[in-house]
């Protein structure tokens, strides 16, 4: 019984919590609208060469020197290549890639205005202000620094406020923000085919040359020119007895 009771009390609270809710939201009417700004592109381009592939990792050498790994890629990951499509298992060691982000940031100013209408029932200014909304309950509002009433068009602070005034109060909040959107594009070149083998080349073979005729050597005469003379051979006889005759007397002299 008791934990019926129970369960019949949480119900019930709930219930009037939620109907509190409902009342509370009906009677603040919020409007929200954004207004943009011109947006501004910046497009930074990435390119490198894939020097290893294991699985769904990869390390890729960027054009500056540097290497950078890439884990867990998804399978669901695509690039353009050589103009068509391919995945991480398609990828192959030597490929281009050239990623393109395109960063669109774009000024932004969120207007949120809150409208509340209603008697006043209570006031302690610059704080609070209790009102009987058109449901006939009252509802405390704390008052926000700079905040005007409308009082039968003519506008009022909390301190102008009195019990029974018909007030209308609109509470204004612009507040900017910037939206950043990154729109990412990868592009490839597969790898070169590497070069194809030289084709079969003739083996030179070597060719013995023609040896030179022979050129006959001349016979000896048999005999001396015409031209020849006996003198010279006499005189030659006669400078050996001249020496012969000299050394005689030389060796004579060492006798002597």
């Amino acid at each position: 019984m008791n934990a019926k009771i129970r369960m019949r009390l949480v119900l019930a609270a709930g219930a009037v919590f939620v109907a509190l809710a409902v009342g509370l939201s009906a009677q603040v009417q919020t409007t929200t609208s954004t207004k943009s700004g011109a947006a501004s592109h910046t497009t930074k381009v990435v390119s490198g060469e894939i020097v290893y592939i294991n699985g769904n990792s990869m390390i890729v050498k960027l054009d500056d020197g540097t290497l950078r790994h890439f884990n867990n890629i998804p399978d669901s990951a695509r690039a353009i290549v050589d103009g068509k499509e391919i995945g991480i298992k398609d990828a192959k060691v030597g490929m281009r890639l050239e990623k393109t982000v395109t960063t669109i940031t774009t000024p932004q100013v969120v207007t949120t205005t809150k409208t509340v209408t209603g008697k006043v029932w209570h006031v302690m200014p610059p704080n609070t202000v209790t009102l009987t909304l058109e449901d006939g309950k009252n509802q405390t509002f704390k008052i926000p620094k700079d905040q005007k009433f409308n009082v039968n068009g003519q506008m009022t602070d909390a301190w102008g406020l009195k019990k029974g005034m018909i007030i209308n109060a609109t509470k204004v909040v612009e507040e900017p923000i910037t939206v950043v959107e990154q729109q990412a594009k990868l592009t490839g070149q597969m790898p070169p085919p590497p070069p194809a083998p030289p084709a079969d080349q003739p083996i030179l073979v070597a060719t013995a040359l023609p040896e030179a005729a022979a050129t006959p050597a001349e016979p000896a005469p048999a005999a001396l020119p015409k031209t020849g003379s006996e003198l010279a051979l006499f005189g030659l006889l006669g400078s050996l007895s001249l020496a012969g005759a000299a050394g005689l007397r030389f060796l004579r002299k060492m006798v002597g």
